[in-house]
């Protein structure tokens, strides 16, 4: 489906919000520039449907992390996705840092 940026944002909200309500997760504010982001750089560096792997192993590491609050749960994807844009930086190619299994926890 071919729309423009500003359209794309507007179907994105909309969907993002269908979504949290059917998953009963009213609080999450979904960060779709960041997540578009990630995607791309790994599907740039790894493969075609890296992207959408990554957005999930995020999701499902900051979904691990005690939070309280929604300052907390956003605090802690971005610290996944931190740890996700390091490593798309090199994709396959680049070696394990030390300790960054644990930094998404």
């Amino acid at each position: 489906m071919s729309t423009n940026p500003e359209m794309e944002e507007r179907r994105l909200n909309d969907w993002s919000r269908r979504l949290t309500q059917a998953l009963q997760i009213l609080d999450l504010e979904v960060d779709h520039k960041m997540l578009v982001e990630l995607g791309e750089k790994s599907a740039e560096t790894v493969a075609d449907n890296a992207g959408l792997v990554s957005a999930f192993v995020v999701g499902y590491a900051a979904g691990l992390t005690t939070t309280s609050g929604r300052k907390s749960s956003e605090e802690a994807v971005q610290k996944a996705a931190g740890t996700a844009f390091q490593l798309a930086e090199t994709g396959l190619e680049g070696s394990d840092q030390p300790g960054w299994k644990g930094s998404a926890q």
